[in-house]
C-alpha cells in the first residue's frame, strides 16, 4: 500500500526536482499560484503552503509584484 502523500508535499517534491534536475534554474520564474493549482487540480492555499515552504528553505524567492523565482543555492566558495 502506497503511503498517502499530502498534495502541498508533491508539489514541493516536484518543484525540489525540477530543480534539482536543472528543468528550473536560478532565476527562472515559477508560474503562477492559479497556474499552479489548475496544473494540480487543487486550490491556491495548497500551492501557496508548498511556495512558502520553499521560500523558507530559501530554495524560492518571491518578489512583491513581480512573481516567485529560484534562488542560485549552488556554493559560491567553490
Amino acid at each position: 500500500m502506497v503511503p498517502y502523500e499530502p498534495l502541498w508535499r508533491r508539489i514541493r517534491r516536484e518543484i525540489q526536482a525540477k530543480i534539482a534536475a536543472g528543468v528550473l534554474k536560478p532565476g527562472d520564474k515559477l508560474p503562477t499560484t492559479r497556474e499552479l493549482a489548475e496544473q494540480y487540480d487543487t486550490s491556491g492555499v495548497t500551492v501557496r503552503k508548498a511556495i512558502d515552504i520553499l521560500l523558507e528553505a530559501g530554495v524560492l524567492e518571491g518578489r512583491q509584484g513581480v512573481g516567485v523565482f529560484v534562488t542560485d543555492t549552488r556554493d559560491e566558495s567553490a
